[in-house]
């Protein structure tokens, strides 16, 4: 492997560790002569306050990966945050106890359902020596009624939980608990209806954006723009423990980021479900052909989209110690952003969560020092919004085409370079159910 070519695969790396070599170099110092960005408190609040949209980019990244788009998130993380104030500060049956509990029971009996027949159906297939890609009918009993015995039970786990709650308020496990089954019921509905409906995800995400907002200010009230949450006095105390340091080294905000990251990115390199993501964003059509349930691989992004979304939620109340209907207007086109500079392809078929960890570090390094310079709020969205075309036009290899539209030096040489990347190759194409390893 050249230099060239190590540098090419590394490029990101290289641009995370500029960019934070532009922070230190260009921090301001303190009273006492120390380096502000450099300091422990400020790399801390950097962790903190990029988890939110981490947790959000992390779900959008399969999503991106299948080819589709997510424009619902911020909503959903908005109405989850009004269910999750409501359920800590007021006790009773409230609109977030009616819509929150019967979520939880519905996503416990379906969940219990399909993981039950998932299970069955691949060891059936492991004691056949079948195929894995090709479906196995099962039995009544297997098939149908384990299933949904288990559906049941977990259904009544879950109430026999969350009902002595409500009377007295939520605890922390509930709101953990809740939350999180809101915005996995929407994700899994965006994509049924996507699936189902054989629509373009930008519609449908776009109308469940508009709807889900309206649901939280319907959930909120109208005198509700704000439920303000002080742990202790309106809310348990133990709530508090989600805006703590773990172990007194890292914030828990950070602590569930990173293992959101961990655990999917694990999903999406090492197990056929991640495989099958990659194969559905190269050519939807070849991994239909080849036995990959699409629409059941694609409703389930969508559905851990919601259900991060819904932690993200959960973390941003105990942060700032309020719910709001608009709690995260704006946040999807962070969330998008962060993914794309990461090197994940709006056109799908590749992307890695390695790369959106490190497109979410950047977009948070560069908005800390630009605080900490106090620079206007405005010329900062200018700045990112040219980072953002920058970076994707140097992650989609187009940059030597625009040097060359607008005859600069070094463009057409690029422009010939990025014409014979892109001719169409005349070998037959293949199925790679492995996601791009280049």
């Amino acid at each position: 492997m050249t230099v060239l070519k190590l540098l090419s695969r590394t490029k990101l790396y290289w641009g995370l560790i500029a960019i934070f070599l532009i922070c230190v170099l260009g921090s301001p110092m303190s009273s006492k002569g120390n380096n502000i960005f450099l300091s422990y408190g400020n790399l801390l609040d950097v962790l903190r306050q990029v988890s939110t949209t981490g947790l959000i980019a992390t779900g959008m990244t399969a999503v991106i990966i299948t080819g589709g788009i997510d424009l619902s998130v911020g909503s959903l993380m908005a109405i989850c945050s009004v269910v999750c104030a409501m359920l800590l500060t007021v006790p009773g049956v409230t609109p977030g106890v009616v819509l929150g509990v019967p979520t939880v029971a519905l996503v416990a009996l379906c969940l219990g359902f399909v993981v039950t027949r998932f299970i069955f159906q691949n060891l059936a297939k492991s004691r056949a020596g079948a195929d894995l890609l090709r479906e196995i009918k099962l039995d009544g009993i297997r098939g149908l009624v384990t299933p949904a015995v288990v559906g049941v039970v977990l259904c009544c786990l879950s109430l026999w939980f969350l009902l002595p709650q409500i009377e007295p308020k939520f605890g922390v496990l509930g709101v953990l608990l809740v939350a999180p089954c809101v915005g996995l019921l929407f994700g899994a509905l965006n994509g049924f209806i996507i699936v189902a409906g054989r629509l373009q995800p930008f519609i449908v995400t776009l109308a469940m954006m508009v709807t889900a907002l309206g649901i939280a200010r319907l959930t909120a009230g109208q005198n509700n723009a704000v439920l303000p949450v002080y742990t202790g006095s309106n809310a348990t105390a133990d709530f508090e423990i989600l805006r703590s340091l773990v172990f007194g080294i890292i914030p828990m905000p950070g602590l569930f980021f990173l293992s959101a990251i961990l655990i999917y990115g694990a999903v999406l390199r090492f197990t056929p479900f991640g495989r099958y993501v990659y194969a559905i964003g190269g050519n939807e059509e070849a991994a239909r052909l080849s036995g990959i349930a699409a629409g059941r691989v694609k409703i389930a992004t969508y559905a851990v989209s919601g259900l991060l979304a819904g932690i993200a939620a959960v973390l941003y109340v105990a942060q700032y110690r309020q719910g709001k209907p608009d709690a995260g207007a704006g946040l999807e086109l962070d969330a998008i952003a962060a993914v794309v500079i990461g090197g994940t392809s709006l056109m799908g078929g590749r992307g890695s969560l390695t790369g959106t960890f490190c497109g979410v570090l950047i977009f948070g390094l560069l908005s800390n020092i630009l605080q900490l310079h106090n620079i206007n709020s405005n010329l900062q969205l200018v700045l990112k919004g040219m980072i953002i075309i920058g970076t994707v036009l140097v992650q989609e290899r187009n940059a030597g085409d625009l040097l060359a539209y607008l005859r600069l030096p070094g463009g057409q040489s690029a422009h010939k370079e990025t014409a014979a990347a892109k001719r169409p190759s005349q070998e037959t194409p293949s199925l790679n159910l492995g996601g791009n390893k280049k």
